[in-house]
C-alpha cells in the first residue's frame, strides 16, 4: 500500500509537530464524482420488493459515495466526508450502519441511509488501517486490521450506545456527529491465544500483538465464529472472535497476501497473494487443497459466488477472471486499463474497482455461472505461478468474454503532478489525462486551463487517405518556464496531491511569512503601500462562512440573555505563546478581499485536528459556527477572530547604498539601511532623491522635482519605510526617475522588491550592496 502522510496517531513519532496543522482541499469539479483511485465496494440490498439497491464506494480522495442503483443508472446520492486520508474498506453492520476505515488510523460509522452525517470516530489503531470484516448475519460484530499489525475486534453495539464521558476515551466524537462520547467494548487478540475484553470508561485497551507485521486483508463467516487474517508474513491466520483464541496457522504463500475470503459456514477459505496465486484452504483439515494459477501478477480482489462454488479474482494483471473451484476451469471475463482493486456481487452482475477513480458493472452470471462458460475460451488453471507467466509471456493470452462494461459510474481525473511558482500564489497542476491547468491557491479556483493534446481528423485528400492534425499545447514544463516570474516571496504553504486534488498545508508560524502590498494585489479602497499578509487573508476568506454562522449564534444567544456581543471572544494563549503579534493593517478587519475569495460553487474542504477531537474535515460551506477551538488550532482562530498573529522571523533586509565610481553626487547616508524585504526599488530611488547632496552649488533641485535639497549630517544606521515617501513624493508609476539603483552592475527595475533583488542579482550570502547613478540620457 502506498504510504502517505498520516494526521493520525504521532505517538511513535520521534519529533512530533508542536502545533496542529490546517489544511484546505480544492477541487473545480463535481462533487457528484471521486478524483482518486476506488479501493472498497460495498452493495446495500433494499429489503422492500421495489426499493432501491445502493452501492457504496471509498475512494483514496478520503470520501465515501451512496450510489441509488437503477437497471440503466448510478446517481450520487450521498456523500460521506470527515476522513482526513485514504478509505482503505467499508463494511455494513447491520441494515443501517455503515463502518469505514482510512489511512488516517482511525474508523468512522455512518448512518448509510442518511445524508453523510459520521456518528462516531474509533481510534485505536497506531497505523493505518488497512481492511475491514462483518459477520453477515450478526451485525454486532465487526473487525478491523492494519498496518501496526494490530487485528481488534469491535462490539458496535457497545459502541453505539451513548454513555458519560470518560477521561480516557480512545476514540473520538466525530466533529459533524454525536456529541456524545460513546463507550466501547474492544476484544483485542494477541499473541497469548486470548482475548482481552475493555471498555473506554477509564480502561484503554491494549493493542493486539497477534501478527508480527501489517495486516492487509480480513474475512469472517456469517455467524461471526471465525475469523481469518493474512498480511505481509505471507500466513493465513485463524482466529475464533468468540474467545479470542489463535485456531491455526496455515502457510503455503510466498508473498504478502492481499484478499481472503471465508463461506458461510466457516471451513473454507480462498486467499489471494501478490504471489499470483489463489488457493483454496480446508480449514477442518488444516490445509490447502487446491491452488490456482489464473493470474500472471497479484491477487488484490476475491469475490465468490452464493454457493462457494466459482471465484471472481482480479488483480495487477488488469484482469477479471471466473474460476470454477471444483473444475479448476478458468474463464477471462474482461480486462480493464489499470489494476482491479476491489470486486461486489450484485444480482448477476459486478461491480469492479480499480485505482482509477471509475467503477464498471460487468455481467457476472452469480447465480448460474456455468452459463458463462458455454461462450467457450477458457482454460484450465495450473497449480503453479511460474507456468501462468511463461504462458502470458509466449503470447498465449486468453480472450475476454465481454468487451464493454454494461454501466460505467465515471470519475474525474487525478492531480499526479504540481508545481508552486515564484508569486507564492499560483500552482500548476496536472492529471491523469494530461490536463494542466493554473490554480490560484488564496481564491481555490482554476484560473487558467491550458487542456491538453487533442487529435482532430480532417478531410481525406487525394493522395492521403486522411490527414491527422493536432493541437499541440506546450506540456507541463514547458509551461512552468513560460509562467517563471522573478519574484522572491517567502514559502508559506505547502502542497500535495496525495489525495487525488490540490491540498494545501499551513503551518504556524511558517504561514505568515508572505507579506505583499495591496497595490500589488489589486485590492480597491485599500492604501497602495498598505502590507497584506498572504496567509491572514486566506485564513479569513476560507473561514468567512464559519465566521458568519458564529456571529449568528453567538448574536442570537447574546440577544437571549441580553448581553453585548464581544469582538474578541477567543483569548490568547498566555505564557508559552505571549509573544504575539497583531495585524494592524487588518485591525478590527473582517472584510475579505476579493482576491482571498473562496468559490462556493465548488467549495475547498478545511481538513484539520482539534486539541480534544481527532481529525476531521468538512466543506467550508458547511461549518455551522459552532465549531470553536476545541476543533480547530488555536493559532487559526486567534488570527481569524482577534487578528493576532504568532511571531516570526525577521522580515527586513540589510543592505548598504553607494554612490556609482564616477558619479557627480552623493548622499549623505552612507551606513546600513535596513527595510521590508518586499519594498520596491523605486522607493529606495525616492529615499536616494530626498537624501541627495549635489557637488556643485549650481546644481539644485530640478523644476519637476526629481532632486530633493542637501540634508545635513551623516547618519551611520537608517532604517528605510514603506510610507517614508507618502508626502511630498509622487507615485514612481506618474514621474520617471532620473536616478537609476544597480546591483552587480546591474540597472534594477523599479518594482523588483529587495527580497528579488537579493534572491536573483546579489546571489550572496553577505548584507546587499546597492548602488546610484544619474540614470543614462538625463
Amino acid at each position: 500500500m502506498h504510504r502517505v502522510g498520516s494526521a493520525g496517531n504521532t505517538t511513535n513519532s520521534v519529533r512530533p509537530r508542536k502545533e496542529k496543522r490546517l489544511a484546505y482541499v480544492l477541487s473545480d469539479a463535481d462533487d457528484t464524482k471521486h478524483c482518486a483511485g476506488i479501493n472498497c465496494l460495498k452493495v446495500l440490498k433494499s429489503t422492500v420488493s421495489n426499493g432501491c439497491d445502493y452501492l457504496f464506494t471509498g475512494s483514496r480522495d478520503g470520501t465515501l459515495k451512496r450510489w441509488t442503483l437503477s437497471e440503466d443508472s448510478a446517481t450520487c446520492s450521498a456523500t460521506y466526508e470527515s476522513h482526513v486520508d485514504w478509505v482503505n474498506d467499508v463494511v455494513l453492520a447491520g441494515d443501517s450502519t455503515l463502518v469505514s476505515c482510512s489511512s488516517d488510523t482511525t474508523l468512522k460509522t455512518w448512518n448509510c441511509l442518511s445524508d453523510g452525517t459520521c456518528t462516531k470516530t474509533l481510534r485505536q489503531h497506531s497505523d493505518y488501517v488497512t481492511c475491514l470484516a462483518a459477520a453477515e448475519k450478526n451485525s454486532n460484530i465487526v473487525a478491523s486490521g492494519g498496518l501496526g499489525g494490530e487485528v481488534f475486534i469491535w462490539d458496535m453495539e457497545a459502541a453505539l450506545t451513548p454513555v458519560s464521558k470518560s477521561g480516557e476515551v480512545m476514540e473520538e466524537d466525530c466533529l459533524n456527529g454525536s456529541t456524545n462520547s460513546l463507550p466501547m467494548t474492544l476484544r483485542t487478540i494477541s499473541s497469548s491465544n486470548s482475548i482481552s475484553v475493555h471498555t473506554t470508561q477509564g480502561y484503554v485497551p491494549v493493542g493486539a500483538k497477534g501478527h508480527k507485521e501489517s495486516v492487509y486483508a480480513l474475512a469472517m463467516n456469517d455467524s461471526g465464529t471465525r475469523l481469518v487474517s493474512g498480511g505481509t508474513e505471507k500466513v493465513v491466520r485463524v482466529w475464533d472472535p468468540r474467545t479470542g483464541s489463535k485456531a491455526m496457522k496455515l502457510r503455503g504463500h510466498t508473498d504478502n497476501i492481499r484478499a481472503l475470503l471465508l463461506d458461510s459456514t466457516g471451513r473454507y477459505c480462498l486467499s489471494g497473494s501478490s504471489d499470483s496465486m489463489i488457493r483454496l484452504w480446508d480449514l477442518g483439515m488444516q490445509r490447502c487443497v487446491h491452488s490456482y494459477a489464473v493470474h500472471t501478477d497479484s491477487v488484490w480482489a476475491l469475490a465468490s459466488t452464493p454457493t462457494f462454488s466459482h471465484v471472481y479474482s482480479g488483480g495487477r494483471d488488469l484482469s477479471l477472471y471466473l474460476t470454477d473451484l471444483a473444475t479448476r476451469e478458468s474463464l477471462l471475463l474482461c480486462t480493464k486499463e489499470h489494476p482491479i482493486s476491489q470486486l461486489a456481487l450484485h444480482d448477476d452482475s459486478i461491480w469492479v474497482a480499480t485505482t482509477d477513480s471509475s467503477v464498471d458493472r460487468w455481467p457476472a452470471d452469480a447465480h448460474n455461472p456455468q452459463k458463462v462458460f458455454q461462450r467457450g475460451g477458457s482454460f484450465l488453471a495450473g497449480n503453479l505461478s511460474f507456468p501462468r507467466a511463461r504462458v502470458s509471456l509466449e503470447g498465449s493470452i486468453p480472450v475476454p468474454v465481454y468487451k464493454e462494461p454494461t454501466l460505467t459510474i465515471p470519475g474525474t481525473s487525478a492531480l499526479v503532478q504540481h508545481e508552486i511558482l515564484n508569486n507564492r500564489r499560483h500552482v500548476l497542476t496536472k492529471d491523469t489525462a494530461g490536463s494542466v491547468k493554473l490554480w490560484e491557491i488564496t481564491r481555490g479556483i482554476v484560473i487558467e486551463d491550458y487542456g491538453k493534446v487533442t487529435p482532430l481528423f480532417l478531410f481525406p485528400f487525394v493522395h492521403y487517405p486522411y490527414i491527422l492534425f493536432y493541437i499541440f499545447q506546450v506540456s507541463f514544463e514547458e509551461r512552468k518556464e513560460q509562467l517563471f516570474e522573478m519574484v522572491s516571496i517567502p514559502t508559506w504553504f505547502t502542497v500535495d496531491t496525495r489525495l487525488g486534488s490540490l491540498s494545501v498545508h499551513l503551518d504556524t508560524p511558517q504561514c505568515f511569512s508572505a507579506e505583499m502590498y495591496s497595490a500589488d494585489l489589486n485590492i480597491v479602497g485599500k492604501a497602495e503601500d498598505d502590507k497584506v499578509n498572504l496567509a491572514h487573508e486566506t485564513l479569513k476568506g476560507l473561514l468567512a462562512h464559519w465566521l458568519a454562522k458564529r456571529r449568528q449564534r453567538l448574536g442570537s444567544q447574546a440577544s437571549a440573555n441580553g448581553d453585548v456581543l464581544s469582538g474578541k471572544d477567543i483569548a490568547p494563549r498566555s505564557l508559552a505563546h505571549s509573544r504575539v503579534e497583531v495585524d494592524s493593517g487588518a485591525e478590527n478587519d473582517s472584510m475579505v478581499y476579493p482576491p482571498f475569495k473562496f468559490s462556493t460553487v465548488y467549495p475547498p474542504s478545511v481538513v484539520t485536528e482539534g486539541y480534544q477531537g481527532g481529525p476531521w474535515r468538512k466543506k467550508i460551506t458547511d461549518l455551522d459556527g459552532s465549531e470553536d477551538e476545541k476543533d480547530f488550532p488555536w493559532w487559526c482562530l486567534d488570527c481569524v477572530l482577534n487578528n493576532r498573529l504568532p511571531p516570526r522571523e525577521n522580515n527586513k533586509c540589510s543592505f548598504y547604498l553607494h554612490s556609482c565610481e564616477g558619479s557627480a553626487f552623493q548622499i549623505l547616508t552612507q551606513g546600513k539601511l535596513s527595510a521590508p524585504r518586499i519594498l520596491r526599488i523605486h522607493k529606495v530611488v525616492n529615499y536616494v532623491v530626498e537624501k541627495m547632496v549635489l557637488d556643485k552649488p549650481h546644481d539644485n533641485v530640478n523644476t519637476d522635482g526629481t532632486f530633493a535639497p542637501g540634508l545635513g549630517g551623516h547618519v551611520q544606521h537608517s532604517v528605510v519605510g514603506d510610507g517614508s515617501f507618502r508626502s511630498g513624493a509622487k507615485p514612481w508609476q506618474k514621474l520617471k526617475p532620473s536616478i537609476e539603483i544597480l546591483c552587480n552592475n546591474q540597472v534594477l527595475s523599479p518594482d523588483m522588491s529587495l527580497a528579488t533583488v537579493r534572491a536573483y542579482i546579489w546571489k550572496k550570502p553577505e548584507d546587499l550592496i546597492l548602488s546610484y547613478r544619474l540614470a543614462q540620457g538625463r
